[in-house]
């Protein structure tokens, strides 16, 4: 039978047919090579397999899903204040695990609540603790990430840079049936933060207006890994991707000392209990 998504993609999807979730995780999603660095970065570092992942800020848990079809033994925890997308997340990617389906735990809680066991690796993707938008808040985040994982765990950060991140634009990627698009407003250069807004416009002239919209601080590079430090955290490694020959993202990372700072330029940082 058919998937919903391949049948929707036959179709043509229109602002009304089409499923929001679904477009995000077509457009800005890849947990395979996330999968291949989480276990990478974690291996080399413990001489283990990490098992237990919790992502915060899950959304539609299609990491945490995917973390644990990848292996018997790995369990996820996914974390989330919105209920309709953690129903999204149990319908779409959980229940279709059958009996791997126990190895997944969804959570409508706060990030900054108590963990409710200790885990390998925490990942907050997406850029999505940029929510936290003042150095406290940001602290207390690391803080509560940091007592979240056993010992030798890593917090994992994707993050973005650049001149680019910092400007006002517009900018389209076709998808299949559809255009993404990314809009960012300008920044205020006396807090670091500005909204940031996902569209999607279809063949029929349509458009899914604001499908998302963040409200996010650009925290810098040195800003997160000073914060990191600062709450204890005993190391903190920064992954930079490497360029293909077109001058994109590669989407290899290797862990360097020192980067130029590129017109635009993702980054992940690790952070080691």
């Amino acid at each position: 039978m058919a998937s919903a998504t391949a049948t929707a993609t036959r179709r043509q999807l229109t602002a009304a047919t089409a499923d929001r979730h679904d477009l995000y995780q077509r457009s800005v999603q890849a947990t395979e090579p996330e999968l291949r660095f989480l276990a990478r970065v974690f291996a080399r570092r413990n001489r283990r397999p990490a098992c237990a992942l919790r992502e915060d800020f899950c959304g539609t848990a299609l990491l945490c899903a995917d973390w644990v079809k990848s292996a018997p033994e790995r369990t996820a925890i996914g974390v989330d204040l919105d209920e309709e997308t953690l129903r999204y997340a149990r319908r779409t990617h959980v229940a279709p695990l059958g009996r791997a389906a126990e190895r997944v735990t969804l959570l409508r809680c706060n990030v900054l609540d108590p963990a409710p066991v200790k885990v390998d690796l925490t990942v907050a993707f997406n850029f999505s603790y940029c929510v936290f938008k003042t150095r406290a808040e940001i602290l207390r985040y690391f803080a509560s990430a940091r007592r979240g994982l056993a010992r030798g765990g890593g917090l994992v950060l994707d993050v973005y840079g650049g001149p680019d991140a910092q400007t006002e634009l517009v900018e389209k990627k076709a998808g299949s049936g559809f255009t993404y698009v990314w809009e960012q407003e300008p920044l205020d250069a006396v807090t670091h933060c500005a909204w940031r807004h996902i569209h999607f416009r279809f063949p029929d002239g349509s458009e899914m207006t604001r499908a998302f919209s963040y409200d996010w601080r650009v925290w810098t590079l040195p800003e997160i890994i000073d914060a990191l430090r600062e709450v204890g955290f005993v190391g903190v490694d920064v992954y930079w991707e490497g360029a293909d020959k077109k001058g994109e993202g590669s989407g290899i990372f290797r862990r360097v000392e020192h980067a130029e700072n590129e017109q635009a330029w993702i980054a992940y940082v690790v952070a080691w209990r």
